[in-house]
């Protein structure tokens, strides 16, 4: 599997099972990276969600790890084949996102899953843009087992996220723009609506501190965040 190189790959625990990779077509135009085990399955699926970087080679090797624990993983391409080198273009192709054909383009992926590989239990996850769009989706209408963000945006509506029948992981850094008070609040909704959660704040922690490419990233709580989120897909998957 050519899956790119994967900065602080320490970090990002492989499992036991070798895995194949391909791009597929999952929705009009855009082409996704799909990851799977060599041997027959099948296997619970991911929809994983890229960071505001675009789908890039960090991407392909995180969906590739995930896959080698046993997952068929779906990876997303929000921008069209798009790849930010820098903040601004990662700001502008963000920024210009419908936000309606991006629900519908994860959504579509959730549907590749469900027909092309008679999925069983789906689950979605995504970093930082990618969180807050694995919220997006849970928020959809769209029937899923689990849902995992990486400080995404954590919404505190209540109706909204009453659409949620399912556990969520929540990862975030203490020292973020989201507040802990906003997170707390989160949990405190999720907890009120009898959502299963587990929601997680890491002290000396930033924004995107579980990336890689990020020069605030905090490889021991990433190592944390990654076992963590190890242990909740097979809990729930």
């Amino acid at each position: 599997m050519d899956s790119g190189t994967l900065l602080g790959e320490n970090i990002w625990r492989s499992g036991g099972h070798a895995v194949n990779a391909e791009r597929v077509n999952y929705f009009e135009d855009s082409l996704g990276y799909l990851c799977r085990p060599v041997e027959k399955g099948p296997f619970p699926e991911i929809v994983v969600i890229h960071w505001w970087w675009g789908l890039n080679s960090n991407i392909h090797a995180i969906s590739g790890r995930l896959a080698s624990h046993g997952y068929t993983c779906l990876a997303v391409d929000l921008f069209n084949g798009h790849i930010a080198a820098g903040t601004e273009r990662a700001k502008e192709l963000s920024g210009s996102l419908d936000p309606v054909w991006a629900i519908e383009n994860m959504q579509s992926a959730v549907a590749f899953l469900r027909i092309e590989h008679n999925a069983q239990k789906i689950a979605s996850i995504g970093w930082c843009f990618g969180g807050g769009q694995s919220m997006k989706l849970a928020l959809s209408g769209e029937k899923l087992d689990a849902t995992i963000i990486y400080y995404g945006n954590a919404q505190t509506n209540h109706s909204g996220l009453s659409a949620i029948k399912w556990p969520v992981l929540g990862i975030f850094g203490q020292d973020d723009a989201i507040s802990v008070q906003k997170v707390r609040e989160f949990e405190r909704q999720l907890i009120g609506l009898k959502i299963p959660n587990e929601i997680i704040i890491y002290s000396k922690a930033g924004h995107a501190f579980a990336d890689p490419s990020n020069p605030a990233f905090a490889p021991t709580q990433a190592r944390d965040a990654w076992e963590k989120t190890l242990e909740f897909l097979r809990g729930k998957l």
